[in-house]
């Protein structure tokens, strides 16, 4: 990256805002695994499918699943199946902080077979084109925050609530009260 490149957002979340109304985005929180000149591509930390990892594998391959993970809506855009890991070794991209992407059917072939630590599968991906970000970003679309493997990897139901806390409690307190701010915001 040269000096008049913006810095890139790699490894931090997307916060979706709460005036954000899309609904393949209200209330979510994307991951971003790649973000640089050519555009970005993130996925969805908080869009789980009732389907499990175990139930997809048997459709798909004859190997061995070890794991019992809820599979994730990663976005709108249909792509293969993805993990984000703690292993180096079967990294396609370092996300951060210890955080690894592949999407390579070898390496997830392992991970689904190792049940070794934590990961998160997904579905499907979230994808912008170059400065298409940026300008959601300038336009308020988006909040952005630091992210951690232990928020990123656990799954946890309220991710949005919990996020948008760190970044602006007052906001986050209001939007809690169902009766001020529903989660359908076309209850409003």
């Amino acid at each position: 990256m040269d000096e008049l490149s913006p810095p890139t957002l790699q490894g931090h979340l997307l916060v979706a805002a709460p005036q954000l109304l899309d609904p393949n985005f209200t209330r979510t929180v994307v991951l971003l695994v790649q973000h640089d000149e050519n555009g970005a591509l993130g996925l969805i930390l908080n869009r789980p499918l009732k389907l499990t990892l175990a139930e997809a594998w048997r459709k798909v391959s004859e190997a061995p699943c070890c794991r019992d993970d809820r599979l994730y809506i990663g976005g709108p855009v249909q792509g293969p199946l993805m993990v984000v890991h703690t292993h180096e070794f079967t990294s396609q991209l370092p996300v951060g902080q210890g955080m690894f992407f592949t999407a390579d059917p070898q390496d997830i072939t392992w991970l689904v077979g190792a049940h070794a630590g934590p990961a998160r599968f997904f579905v499907g991906y979230a994808g912008w084109t170059p400065g298409q970000l940026e300008s959601e970003l300038m336009t308020g679309s988006w909040l952005t925050a630091p992210s951690n493997t232990q928020r990123v990897l656990a799954g946890a139901a309220d991710l949005w609530l919990q996020v948008l806390r760190d970044i602006d409690p007052t906001t986050a307190l209001l939007l809690s009260n169902p009766r001020i701010a529903p989660k359908d915001p076309s209850l409003n």
